[in-house]
């Protein structure tokens, strides 16, 4: 139990974080309940597969400045492919766009690797491509999503033999995203690819003279940050029903949340549940500024002062360990 609270001392903290900043919610707004706590999982689903992806590509020594607008590309291309359309073909549209994601993901991995410019060259370079061909599919906010992908997300599970107090506290949103993190996290402590990635975003060099397969290390990376941006622009799509070609706030908010969920910019440490519930606590302080009348604008230059003294912080940290 010690080496336990010892390895994951900072998630765990995280977690203590979270529990004080609901009961501080609880103390401003009383009647906060179960179902607010399902909009506040629904709003923190784009966030956390942005979050995700962030994290992936970061651990393998990287970082992916075009995940939102991938993900306004991959949410306008099944908004629009779904505007229409009987709700079977949506059955088709997800797998399409998710395998969409992770070409978009590899394509960037594939152009580090072959032109070895720096990954924030290239993805910033990408953002733009990524967010320039979203308006061509989509010149303004449109299109449609299924009934049953909207659904997926809207209301509680209901699992049977516990009571609807309970259950009422298990939103289908976050039951969707844990599903999403396992089916793709799993896989990859199962086989060992996640200790490759590891290894080459501590030390490339040390890696590739254990044989470990750097190049294709990296594409991967960045093909799993693109079907988790691809996840979150079905997410975007599922939550407002439409595609935006606009891409939200999820660059700079994905890298916060990882850099306070304890990886490290420099990659090679840190997991996928710390950076999870950071983006929680960053999207729960937000809530708690709106319930105690804030102004908005007030609001927007708290939340982005926090999210830039995080990744300062963190990108110092980086910067210390580099030289060390």
């Amino acid at each position: 139990m010690t080496r336990f609270i010892t390895r994951n001392g900072w998630v765990l903290g995280l977690v203590a974080l979270l529990a004080l900043l609901f009961v501080f919610t609880k103390a401003i707004q009383p009647f906060y309940g179960a179902g607010d706590f399902g909009s506040l999982a629904r709003a923190v689903l784009p966030f956390a597969f942005a979050v995700a992806a962030q994290t992936i590509v970061v651990i393998a020594g990287g970082i992916d400045l075009s995940v939102a607008s991938m993900m306004a590309l991959t949410s306008v291309t099944a908004a629009s492919m779904m505007n229409g359309a009987s709700e079977k073909f949506a059955l088709l549209v997800v797998p399409f766009v998710l395998v969409m994601g992770l070409v978009l993901g590899a394509l960037n991995g594939l152009l580090i690797v072959v032109t070895r410019v720096p990954d924030i060259v290239v993805t910033l370079a990408m953002l733009f491509v990524f967010q320039g061909a979203a308006l061509l599919v989509l010149e303004a906010p449109g299109g449609a999503a299924a009934e049953w992908l909207k659904a997926l997300i809207t209301g509680t599970v209901q699992l049977p033999g516990l009571p609807e107090a309970i259950t009422a506290w298990i939103p289908k949103a976050l039951v969707l995203l844990v599903i999403c993190l396992v089916l793709v996290w799993v896989p990859l402590r199962l086989s060992g690819l996640d200790l490759s990635l590891y290894a080459v975003g501590s030390n490339p060099l040390a890696a590739f003279r254990s044989g470990v397969p750097v190049a294709r290390t990296k594409i991967l990376s960045y093909a799993l940050g693109g079907l988790f941006g691809a996840m979150g622009g079905l997410s975007l799509t599922m939550s407002t029903g439409i595609g935006a070609p606009i891409p939200g706030p999820y660059l700079l908010a994905s890298v916060a949340a990882v850099v306070l969920g304890g990886v490290a910019l420099s990659g090679g440490r840190g997991g996928i549940i710390g950076p999870i519930v950071a983006v929680f606590i960053l999207r729960l302080v937000r809530t708690d500024l709106t319930l105690l009348a804030v102004d908005p604008n007030v609001t927007a230059i708290i939340e982005g002062t926090i999210m830039v003294i995080v990744v300062m912080f963190g990108a110092y940290i980086a910067l210390r360990g580099r030289s060390s």
